[in-house]
């Protein structure tokens, strides 16, 4: 038996990388098509070709992690349908593997891209995304904006709740134009805080050029009264770290699982909503291990006769599967959004129905016969 895995995996672990390289290049070049539209820009005159190139390539593990599951697909189906048109997986049955052994070959195969799957995705892809829009942004307009009104977040402590708002982040890191508005426990705005620039470190901001002003809600409204001071700089104490701030400026597609659960928890506890992230971390819970379901939905293709019909027309049908599964996937996503669906279902379902649609395909095509 040994050999008869150490043969499945050497040619499945060939077709899935061939596969890859096949659709990374493809990628590789649509984005770097779609990047020469900022070369030579008046705001970005020092982005050239080869900084586009560098960018594009820090953008690849970002389209590894999505196309590993279609991949693992596409490849798996390639070589058990080419197993079975030359009678090689025929000889494999009679030398004793079964249709359980054959299954239990390929869950194990999947459990190595689920690993890859999740290092890729929770690991390498967050870091070369942030690495790869850092790099961009030196080149770039001197400021990332945010809409018109820039990116707004809220934190609650000690009965005190805090608005902050910041309109754009420089290349360097540090925030413009930061406004900081405090609320006391009636919901009324007692101070506020507006710096032209602001450093994050942990567990504090420093401001610097900040204007502050103290609104006395204790007094009566017609003796209201605003106190404005300047101050060159000062220390702001929050639990608000530079993660969250980029994830509010940037998107959060990238984002890890710790970071993500981090946000997640930030929101919940300044009574905000976080259906949108929580889909996002459910599906980062569940996207690695779709590729136990595709390894098993590519057996049955084995157990197939090829008399007729050539291996292209099932690796296409495998194509078209492995991009059903990514659009569902997406479409759910939306879905549960809008329709505030329950996050782990909405993510979990895509799997779910692959998973039914791929066992339904196995006690058919390979128990029965």
């Amino acid at each position: 038996m040994k050999t008869i895995r150490r043969l499945i995996y050497v040619e499945a672990l060939k077709a899935v990388a061939f596969v890859t390289l096949g659709f990374l290049s493809l990628f590789f070049f649509f984005d770097f098509v779609d990047e020469l539209q900022s070369v030579g820009k008046p705001e970005s005159l020092a982005y050239g070709p080869m900084q586009a190139l560098v960018y594009v390539a820090l953008m690849v593990p970002s389209h590894l992690y999505e196309l590993l599951p279609i991949t693992v697909l596409i490849g798996c189906i390639f070589v058990m349908a080419r197993l079975a048109q030359s009678s090689e997986y025929t000889i494999l049955r009679t030398s004793g593997l079964g249709p359980w052994r054959a299954l239990r070959t390929l869950l194990l195969l999947g459990l190595g891209f689920v690993i890859l799957t999740f290092a890729v995705g929770d690991y390498i892809a967050p870091l070369s995304g942030r690495t790869g829009q850092l790099f961009k942004s030196r080149y770039q307009a001197p400021y990332t904006l945010v809409g018109n009104t820039g990116a707004w977040l809220k934190e609650k402590r000690d009965n005190v709740s805090y608005a902050v708002n910041v309109l754009s982040i420089s290349r360097d890191g540090t925030l413009q134009n930061a406004r900081i508005f405090e609320f006391d426990a009636n919901g009324y705005v007692s101070k506020q805080l507006v710096a032209k620039s602001a450093r994050i470190f942990d567990g504090h901001w420093t401001l610097a050029d900040v204007e502050k002003q103290d609104y006395d809600t204790r007094s009566a409204a017609d003796k209201a009264r605003v106190t404005t001071d300047k101050i060159p700089q000062m220390d702001w104490k929050t639990s608000l770290t530079a993660e969250m701030v980029s994830v509010a400026l940037l998107r959060p597609d990238r984002m890890s699982t710790i970071d993500l659960f981090d946000y997640i928890r930030h929101l919940d506890a300044n009574g905000q909503t976080a259906q949108r992230y929580e889909i996002e971390f459910w599906r980062k819970v569940f996207y690695p291990l779709s590729c136990l379901v595709m390894v098993v939905l590519a057996l049955p293709f084995a157990y197939l006769h090829f008399r007729q019909a050539g291996i292209t027309t099932y690796v296409f049908g495998g194509v078209m599967i492995g991009i059903s599964f990514f659009l569902l996937n997406n479409v759910f996503g939306y879905l549960g959004n809008l329709s505030n669906w329950s996050p782990w279902l909405t993510a979990a379902a895509p799997g779910m129905i692959y998973s039914v649609m791929s066992l339904t395909a196995f006690s058919w095509l390979v128990l029965r016969r």
